[in-house]
């Protein structure tokens, strides 16, 4: 296959987007947990989280043009904080069925498997049964001007995982925790580590 962007741009729309979906290589999948103002509960599953920074430290999500209603976004806007967790491989299906489209007054807990938990006095829901789970608060958005599509950047407030999958020099053992990833928006994958590599440094130069 060799395309270029005119024959891609002709492709059969739900080959295309499968097609470019996919191109870019395994996602982590996490759970992006919310609530709203009058606290009812969303949870839904995202293939977009992204690394921003250390120091503070952040992570960004990227979230679908808002040509029709995104609960994700309007609890996030509303209460200013969200949750990112961990896929288990042994419920990807019920990750997975966040995605269909329920009416804003129904949960997505309540329709799958996972379970709301609340950490401290963190205002927004944890998934009980995700090995990673990680509290943000929202910082800033910057609308993708190409397609109408938003980064949304948060800080990290809170960060829990099991002790035994951190490494004394910070490594998370992902395969340990069976953290799930996905190709696409419907195909997933579990994780193997190949190796470590030590820090790079330039080799000598003649």
């Amino acid at each position: 296959m060799n395309l270029d962007h005119t024959q891609i741009l002709a492709l059969e729309k739900y080959y295309r987007i499968n097609l470019i979906n996919q191109a870019a290589g395994l996602r982590s999948a996490h759970l992006i947990g919310t609530q709203n103002t009058d606290g009812k509960t969303n949870l839904a599953i995202f293939n977009s989280v992204t690394h921003i920074g250390a120091n503070p430290p952040c992570l960004g999500i990227i979230l679908r043009p808002l040509s029709v209603r995104r609960d994700t976004y309007n609890n996030i806007r509303a209460t200013k904080y969200f949750t990112i967790n961990q896929v288990p491989h042994d419920l990807v299906s019920e990750a997975h069925h966040t995605s269909a489209k329920y009416p804003s007054e129904i949960s997505e807990f309540d329709k799958t498997k996972f379970t709301p938990t609340y950490v401290d006095d963190f205002p927004s829901p944890f998934v009980q049964e995700s090995k990673i789970q990680i509290g943000l608060s929202y910082l800033e958005e910057h609308e993708i001007k190409v397609n109408g599509t938003r980064l949304i950047i948060g800080q990290i407030e809170k960060l829990i995982l099991p002790d035994e999958a951190v490494e004394d020099t910070g490594h998370i053992n992902h395969d340990l925790l069976q953290s799930t990833v996905v190709s696409g928006l419907d195909s997933y994958y579990s994780s193997k580590k190949v190796k470590r590599e030590d820090y790079a440094k330039p080799k000598d130069v003649q």
